[in-house]
């Protein structure tokens, strides 16, 4: 055993795999045998009994002679069975023992004879060759008892790792079933309650646009204009009324859908890990159908809202005679823009409102922003938002004071869709370097940080975002920006988990990065990256796999750009985006960005070092 356990310690040097431990049994045993003196009756004397165990000695001593003299002169056959003694010695000469023959002789003439023959048995002896060997043995019984011993463990073990997932599952399965069972009825509750407040609401407001149309034709003079429009936009909303209840039918097909893939989902052959995955996929993805539907429902109610305000704007109009034909263009003007927000915002759409609005006068639309109606006050703003998403409006509304009305409207007033649609409107403002400057100059960063910190909604939070990620693709406002919380600011909005949220997040990091990758190669910049230090490095770490190919592609060009920098090897080490940088060398889809990652891993004499500690091939 010490032989085979030498052995196994060499064999770990050279492989992780241990070669099993063989059970060995070493046998072996002393023999001591006294071949007695010379025996001739005639010296002896001997008499009886003792005569009769002389000749049993002699006859032995005859037979053990012959199988020497056999082995001596190599014979053929050894007649070991002659005797007990040939047997019982059969290891001893010839065989794998170690043997050792003592020879006395007496120096006394009278015994010349036996001492010649006892010497001439010697030298026979002595050309007897034997092989030794150690006598092992495997030892079947012990290894099987150790065996039985592990088999034992084994099956126990597996027997309780298999419970274990057993109730593992069966508890997963229960949970899934409840929250299941759970989301499926309130989101019918929900959609019941939408769908009777929808129809309470449509045939209200039918009723309503009814009568208006009735008392408008009757005090009309012509009974065409007015009435002619109304019936239009009633028609209008009939249509979009008609859409919306297309739409929720084809959610309520989704639910159907849902609750058949649930039926499958109970049934025990159909159940797994895979299959709960499944539907909680699903769920995520009516969820999102869900809010679109709620969305779109919420626009509707607006525009329902926007005609009962333009049907009483044409009534006081026609009271008063025609003096508010000024305010009828631009009141037209947001019916309008109520209808194209509901549809699509397209290009034509926004030469539409371009063309009314400079039929009724950026400075009006302008002004509106501050009016105290909130109604009028939000279509203002989208008017606004829809013109500057467009480059050739930037400078006027900028030249009108329509950034800092924007501007105005994040700081005083408090409603979320006021908010949103003036940060939508920032951010496509912020798209021209010019107005960025401008933006900062105004406080616009700290306007967009509280925002940041205030807004839940996730479209808010998008806008807010993306203004911010406008901004941080200046290099002239890199210090500005951090020193007045942008960038904390920008990270704080990834709170909120949105897809959206996070792509613009992404975004305004990569431009960041790219910003301080480019002034520290011309040497403007020194020290670490402001993104690290404001810990950005942890974020980008945990989404640089990210399952949205705009988030990952974002986060994978600022690792790149950020290792750039020799300064920031040692902060992206240890805060693990080596192994990110590595695997977008290896694994990144675009292969720009994989020959930037392997040539910034090459270049950086920190990263080189690392990655031959870590024993990897880049």
């Amino acid at each position: 055993m010490g032989r085979e356990a030498a052995l196994s310690s060499e064999d770990d040097n050279s492989s992780h795999l241990v070669k099993p431990f063989k059970p060995l049994v070493r046998k072996g045993k002393l023999v001591v045998v006294d071949l007695a003196g010379s025996e001739r009756i005639q010296k002896s004397g001997s008499e009886g009994h003792t005569l009769e165990e002389a000749k049993s000695i002699n006859l032995s001593l005859s037979a053990l002679g012959k199988c020497i003299n056999a082995l001596a002169e190599n014979s053929a056959h050894v007649p070991v069975r002659d005797s007990k003694l040939t047997r019982l010695l059969r290891d001893s000469f010839g065989g794998t023992a170690r043997t050792s023959l003592i020879v006395t002789i007496g120096p006394s003439p009278r015994h010349r004879g036996e001492t010649a023959s006892t010497i001439l048995f010697g030298q026979r002896a002595m050309k007897v060759e034997n092989m030794l060997k150690i006598k092992e043995e495997f030892d079947y019984k012990s290894l099987s008892r150790k065996l039985d011993i592990q088999l034992d463990k084994l099956i126990a073990e597996n027997e309780r790792q298999q419970k274990a997932f057993e109730e593992e599952v069966e508890r997963i399965t229960l949970e899934a079933q409840k929250r299941v069972s759970e989301v499926e009825r309130n989101y019918a509750d929900a959609l019941e309650k939408e769908r009777l407040k929808c129809q309470m609401e449509y045939m209200e407001s039918v009723k309503q646009l009814e009568e208006k149309l009735v008392t408008n034709k009757k005090k009309c003079c012509n009974g065409e204009g007015p009435g002619v429009s109304g019936a239009e936009e009633l028609a209008e909303v009939k249509k979009l009324l008609q859409n919306e209840i297309h739409l929720r039918k084809a959610a309520e097909e989704e639910v159907d859908y849902l609750k058949n893939r649930l039926g499958q989902f109970t049934q025990p052959e159909a159940g797994g890990n895979s299959e709960i995955l499944k539907l909680r996929k699903s769920l995520e993805d009516e969820a999102h159908k869900k809010k679109k539907l709620e969305e779109e429902i919420t626009i509707l109610q607006s525009q329902l809202l926007q005609l009962t305000f333009e049907a009483d704007r044409m009534r006081r109009c026609l009271e008063r005679g025609g003096s508010g034909n000024a305010f009828t263009g631009l009141d037209s003007l947001m019916s309008q823009v109520g209808h194209l927000h509901l549809k699509d915002a397209g290009n034509g759409q926004r030469a539409s409102i371009a063309t009314l609005s400079e039929q009724v006068g950026l400075q009006k639309v302008l002004s509106l922003l501050e009016s105290e109606d909130a109604n009028v006050r939000i279509h203002a703003v989208k008017v606004v938002a829809n013109l500057a998403a467009e480059e050739a409006n930037q400078e006027k509304i900028v030249e009108a004071g329509g950034l800092s009305s924007l501007l105005m409207l994040l700081r005083r007033f408090e409603d979320e869709t006021v908010r949103r649609v003036a940060a939508g409107a920032i951010a496509n403002l912020a798209m021209n370097e010019a107005n960025q400057e401008l933006i900062m100059v105004e406080g616009g960063i700290g306007l967009l940080s509280m925002t940041a910190a205030e807004a839940e909604d996730p479209q808010t939070l998008r806008m807010v975002a993306g203004a911010i990620a406008n901004l941080c693709g200046n290099d002239k406002l890199q210090m500005k920006l951090r020193s007045e919380g942008g960038i904390k600011a920008l990270l704080g909005t990834v709170r909120c988990g949105h897809p959206d949220v996070l792509s613009q997040v992404a975004r305004g990091i990569a431009n960041f990065a790219k910003c301080e990758s480019r002034a520290s190669s011309q040497g403007t910049k020194t020290g670490g990256s402001f993104l690290i230090e404001d810990g950005a490095l942890q974020w980008i770490v945990q989404n640089a796999n990210n399952e949205a190919s705009p988030i990952r592609r974002h986060i994978e060009l600022a690792l790149c750009h950020l290792a750039q920098h020799e300064v920031n090897a040692k902060d992206m080490i240890s805060g693990g985006a080596l192994w990110e940088l590595v695997r977008i060398s290896r694994d990144c889809s675009r292969e720009d960005i994989r020959n930037l990652a392997h040539r910034t891993l090459t270049s950086s004499p920190t990263f080189r070092s690392e990655l031959r500690r870590l024993r990897i091939e880049c």
